[in-house]
């Protein structure tokens, strides 16, 4: 791992308060995918992206932003992570919000010093660990040199309809790697434009990994959601007169714009730039998914708990809950054991998961 000295401080953001909807019926509000193992590593994804930015900020400089609901499940699942750096949105408004928030935090724990912070999601999964810290050197970097919004593009190794994509413009010199003008970030495509974006060359996967300086990016809100901006000012003189955050945010959150920085910011500047990524990943986006982390059988099923199979084939079955689960002549299904729930759906049909489980009863969700 290359060390790149700083003379700006540097935290991490690492935001943990999606619901995870397509992993149901394990992840729920209260315990999202985030705060499971689903790929067999020993460890839930949060505490692996954790131990992932150990050592790019000090321990210290580390906030995750989360919910009410799931700060209980963050504590017993990443133990001696410190309470108080923890931070519980009121209600869910993006990450616009999110992001913002964490910007008048860190300025204020910097007390007014102009500082840089990186945004990780907290459930992707990443093997070579070194080969990510010297991505994001390179990241901290760009954003570092001046009022510059930096983001992480993932070379596609499909034409993936389910990514983001970011089209690379002309090349930036840095000097600790490769680096890009954003030309363009476009939405989710169809398989013919995905393809076309796979075969150009010129495209990455947006990965949701930002890096910037606290005032390029309270810059960048103020000048496209001015209203964002001015909240979290209010926000930031509420808290300097001695006001409890907690209180603060329960009074000020409803009432701000619910839209993703992507949205907000990053698709409408001029100053992004996208280093790419010299590690692998994957952001497990659903159950079909799983099977890129566990061994497959001879019949081509993958299991997580104790499977019995007959005439079945490239299925991939999922326990939390201490059952047996029988295949007799079924191929290509995936099927989900939790404590009061089983799911039973076509792997083709995993992404659109998420349709069904906001139909459910809250209790069930």
């Amino acid at each position: 791992m290359r060390i790149i000295l700083s003379r700006m401080k540097r935290y991490v953001v690492i935001m943990a308060g999606g619901a995870g909807e397509r992993f149901w019926p394990l992840s729920r509000i209260a315990r999202p995918k985030h705060l499971w193992d689903v790929t067999g590593k020993g460890e839930c994804l949060l505490m692996q992206t954790l131990k992932r930015v150990d050592g790019i900020v000090p321990s210290e400089n580390i906030l995750i932003v989360t919910n009410a609901e799931q700060v209980p499940a963050i504590t017993k699942e990443c133990p001696g992570f410190p309470r108080e750096h923890i931070i519980s949105e009121p209600c869910p408004r993006d990450t616009s919000a999110a992001i913002a928030l964490c910007a008048t935090l860190i300025k204020r724990m910097s007390k007014s010093e102009d500082s840089s912070f990186a945004v990780f999601p907290s459930d992707q999964v990443v093997s070579d660990v070194s080969a990510f810290k010297d991505t994001i050197q390179s990241v901290f970097e760009i954003a570092e040199l001046g009022d510059n919004l930096a983001t992480i593009g993932i070379k596609p190794d499909y034409p993936a309809t389910g990514y983001g994509y970011i089209r690379r413009g002309s090349p930036f010199p840095l000097a600790s790697g490769q680096c890009y003008k954003i030309a363009r970030f476009y939405e989710k495509p169809n398989l013919a434009r995905a393809t076309a974006y796979y075969e150009s060359g010129d495209f990455y996967w947006n990965a949701g990994i930002f890096a910037w300086k606290t005032s390029s990016i309270l810059n960048a809100l103020q000048r496209y959601i001015p209203d964002t901006h001015a909240a979290f000012f209010n926000i930031e003189k509420r808290l300097d007169s001695g006001e409890d955050l907690a209180s603060v945010l329960s009074d000020t959150y409803p009432r701000i714009e619910k839209i993703s920085i992507d949205f907000a910011v990053l698709e409408r500047c001029d100053n992004a730039y996208v280093v790419p990524a010299l590690f692998d990943w994957d952001d497990v986006g659903s159950w079909s998914a799983v099977e890129r982390h566990y061994p497959k059988g001879p019949d081509g099923n993958i299991a997580r708990g104790r499977l019995f199979s007959k005439d079945s084939s490239d299925c991939v079955v999922f326990d939390a809950a201490g059952r047996t689960t029988a295949l007799v002549g079924v191929k290509d299904i995936i099927v989900v054991h939790s404590e009061d729930a089983t799911l039973v759906c076509s792997r083709d049909s995993a992404e659109s998961l998420k349709a069904l489980v906001r139909s459910l009863p809250q209790d069930l969700r």
